[in-house]
């Protein structure tokens, strides 16, 4: 058989919760693919199940049925630890809280998915990554003592300085005002070409979503028909 062209394959994916009222479907038979170096929005309403994908999507979440496959390899066949150990490797994320460790500095906190991999040269590489995000001359700035903007440029750094295969990213400028967003995603177009990378993200924003070659629209739960392309 040859070899998938996709690099994320997301196969029939529905999640199911119970509740006291009975069975709620988040999601239902969501299905599409992703090749290489290329570029997807998941678009929809709060609440239609954007981030739930995104989680699956992630191997953080289950689904109750189908599933989802990284350079072919199902993600649910594997257990809980070997799922983690192929999100260090290779994905990066970006949230729209930022995420950051408030009792880590800007360049501890990029430095920790490279320590977690046992990189020896964690901290000369994550501060290239930050001199490159801009923040050269922060290095040692918790994060309360930066803003925003300068923030999810940590983030950022985070995310790619393990250079991943991925880059998923839920609402990155959703606590940003919108000049500050729209520095922040021209950044992160920008290295995430330099990079090569798979960009996935969830977006409200119309514009960001219009700048990516795919865009995925999901309402109560279903891929809408004709939104993929």
């Amino acid at each position: 058989m040859p070899a998938s062209p996709f690099l994320i394959e997301v196969e029939h994916v529905t999640k199911q919760v119970g509740d006291s009222t009975g069975v709620l479907t988040i999601l239902h038979d969501i299905h599409f693919a992703l090749a290489a170096r290329e570029s997807a929005a998941i678009v929809g309403a709060s609440g239609s199940g954007k981030s739930t994908l995104l989680s699956i999507i992630a191997g953080l979440d289950v689904p109750t049925s189908g599933t989802v496959k990284l350079a072919g390899k199902d993600l649910f066949q594997l257990d809980e630890d070997e799922r983690a150990a192929v999100r260090a490797k290779r994905m990066g994320f970006v949230f729209q809280n930022f995420q950051l460790l408030a009792h880590l500095t800007a360049l501890e906190n990029v430095m920790l998915p490279l320590e977690l991999l046992g990189r020896r040269d964690a901290r000369d590489h994550a501060r290239e990554m930050l001199q490159r995000v801009g923040l050269g001359e922060r290095l040692t700035h918790y994060p309360k003592l930066l803003s925003g903007g300068e923030q999810q440029r940590v983030a950022l750094a985070r995310a790619f300085v393990v250079k991943p295969a991925v880059l998923l990213a839920d609402e990155p400028t959703g606590s940003l005002d919108f000049a500050t967003g729209e520095r922040v995603m021209e950044l992160m177009f920008e290295m995430n070409r330099e990079a090569g990378t798979t960009l996935l993200l969830v977006t409200h924003d119309r514009g960001i979503a219009a700048r990516c070659q795919q865009q995925i629209r999901i309402e109560a739960g279903r891929v809408v028909p004709g939104a993929t392309a």
